[in-house]
């Protein structure tokens, strides 16, 4: 009984969970578009009451000049009020963490915006809002300790006009201006007159005598330029005055990039003690504009067309629900049975769409699931196949040694270490073939000459039968020797296995286009046609009673493919029954 009521409430609650849905899109939908509705009227509203982008930037131009000139913000309050008076706006001013500094924040005042209009530091001008700025992004009133003295600035300005009215007396347009620090230059046409212009005066021109000020001001920067310079490993160069109150470096021969950036870090470790911290400057409207909403009209239609959505919704995921149901279910009947032990549990599903493709998944992850535990049973009956003689014959003569039927004599011994080496190759070739399937199979390669390994495995190779070795041109290529050895002797094992005292087994090696080629082929007894897929199958041995006089333990070709195929080449086997046997090895000449 409680499997019959289950199947309901899942049905129903993935179409509640459908309708569910369908519903909440739609009244998103509606409301979306009433909420666009509202705010594309009130931005409109906001539009022609708020303030322009001009405006915004004559206040924050106003809030940097007294940022640049003090170092602290006691009495920006004047300024704007001013400024408020000007633009009409209500202006407010707060520390980084909105702490008021001055400004709108009467008890009476409306509650700033919650984002601020712009962040007033003059060491980091918005460039959106003053454009002219410089590329360090300092206000250029931010002068600090290189604002002159008043008699500083009479005697500049002296310079200044003698040079202007030398060069106007040579027909040249010429005009005295004013730096934020108070030094004066010559602004002319033309380029620099030596005759006129005998202490750097004019605009852009080196000062050649700065003033007591400026030297002063000139040797802190050059303290910290020294430094920036220093933690850069670069050689250090000072840094000149220009009369337009410019900087520039002594040495030409300086990095253009580093030396700005050093400038700019410097100027601000120079200037941050003579100007403000940075602050939040917020502006707004006089008056929260009132609350915008939609016409009678506008809200009928509005309710009418989001009824009609939300009942066409419903239907659609109504007619929708049992497609949908139908296979899914199948998926979930197959699945139970799979949880059941049923490993031929499969989903049988007629739709064609997007639940077919789950329905096929499943379907595959089923058959790999049996396939996978085929092959797990098969490994647990291979390994405990051959697990069993060597261990058998170890436990019986130690049974009879300790019963003393038998002695523990010399040839016993050798015997039983036998037996161990054959459990210990089991157990590495079980290991190699781990790591390949981990892809944790590591390979060294280096340079190799296939023609002498070939040569060392076919030396080493049992001599009952006779093994040549036929090479052809220079076979050389990047391979692990050692790896690379054990998948051609592996070979060589199993056809000297197969071939009889008389018979013969030939190595060759050659290239054919960009791939070195080995074949290992014997004049063995072949294996029949319906055997060849299985060659490479893990503890496979054409004689299924796996007597170790006519095989061995089934691995050593499996071991051989993972091996070529870890060097990125492939490895076939073609076969006459009766006739012989050639395994082909393909590696590519350059890995």
């Amino acid at each position: 009984m409680a499997g019959d009521t289950a199947e309901p409430r899942r049905r129903h609650g993935l179409r509640m969970r459908l309708l569910a849905g369908s519903v909440l899109v739609a009244m998103c939908s509606i409301g979306a578009t009433a909420w666009l509705s509202v705010q594309s009227t009130t931005g409109t509203i906001q539009a022609e009451q708020g303030q322009s982008r001009a405006i915004v930037a004559r206040i924050y131009d106003g809030v940097l000049a007294y940022a640049a000139t003090h170092p602290r913000w006691d009495g920006i309050a004047p300024v704007l009020a001013d400024l408020s008076r000007e633009t009409g706006l209500r202006i407010g001013l707060t520390t980084g963490n909105r702490v008021p500094i001055a400004g709108a924040f009467g008890p009476d005042d409306p509650p700033l915006p919650a984002k601020p209009a712009a962040v007033a530091d003059p060491l980091a001008v918005d460039v959106t809002l003053a454009p002219g700025v410089r590329d360090d992004r300092i206000d250029a009133r931010a002068v600090g300790p290189f604002r002159l003295l008043p008699d500083e600035r009479a005697g500049l300005r002296d310079e200044a006009e003698a040079t202007a009215r030398c060069l106007r007396a040579k027909g040249r347009a010429a005009t005295v201006v004013q730096t934020a620090s108070g030094r004066s230059f010559v602004h002319s046409t033309g380029g620099p007159e030596r005759d006129c212009d005998r202490t750097g005066v004019a605009e852009n021109s080196p000062v050649l005598k700065p003033t007591v000020t400026e030297k002063r001001a000139l040797e802190v920067l050059n303290t910290y330029l020294e430094t920036c310079f220093k933690d850069r490993a670069m050689k250090p160069s000072q840094v000149r005055l220009t009369a337009s109150g410019g900087f520039v470096p002594t040495n030409s021969r300086a990095d253009g990039q580093v030396f700005f950036e050093c400038l700019s870090w410097g100027r601000h470790l120079l200037l941050s003690p003579y100007v403000t911290p940075a602050a939040l400057l917020f502006v707004s409207a006089p008056a929260e504009p009132a609350v915008v909403g939609l016409p009678a009209a506008g809200t009928v239609r509005i309710v009418v067309a989001g009824a009609i959505v939300l009942v066409l919704t419903v239907g659609v995921s109504m007619l929708l629900a049992g497609p949908v149901l139908r296979p899914l279910r199948a998926v979930t009947e197959a699945t139970q049975r799979m949880r059941a032990g049923d490993r031929s549990a499969r989903a049988q599903v007629r739709a064609r769409w997007e639940v077919a493709e789950l329905a096929t998944a499943f379907n595959e992850m089923s058959e790999h699931l049996a396939r996978i535990e085929r092959q797990r049973t098969d490994l647990v009956n291979d390994v405990s196949h051959e697990l069993r003689t060597p261990l058998g014959t170890i436990r019986g003569w130690l049974v009879a040694a300790q019963d003393g039927v038998a002695d523990l004599d010399p040839e016993l011994v050798e015997s039983l270490l036998e037996e161990t080496l054959v459990l210990q190759h089991l157990v590495d070739d079980l290991q190699d073939l781990a790591a390949a399937d981990a892809r944790e199979l590591r390979l060294r390669p280096v340079p190799v000459d296939v023609g002498e390994l070939l040569t060392q495995v076919g030396g080493s190779a049992d001599r009952t039968t006779t093994i040549q070795v036929a090479t052809s041109g220079d076979l050389r290529l990047h391979a692990d020797p050692v790896r690379l050895r054990q998948a051609v002797s592996n070979l060589v094992t199993n056809a000297v296995r197969h071939t009889p005292a008389d018979g013969r087994i030939t190595l060759r090696a050659r290239h054919a286009g960009d791939e070195v080629v080995i074949e290992v082929s014997d004049t063995g007894s072949g294996i029949a046609p319906e055997h060849l897929p299985h060659v490479f199958d893990r503890f496979w041995r054409a004689d299924r009673s796996r007597n170790r006089a006519t095989g061995g333990r089934g691995l050593g070709l499996a071991i051989t493919r993972q091996l070529v195929e870890a060097h990125g080449g492939t490895v076939s086997v073609a076969s006459t029954l009766g006739a012989g046997t050639t395994f082909t090895l393909r590696l590519p000449a350059d890995l």
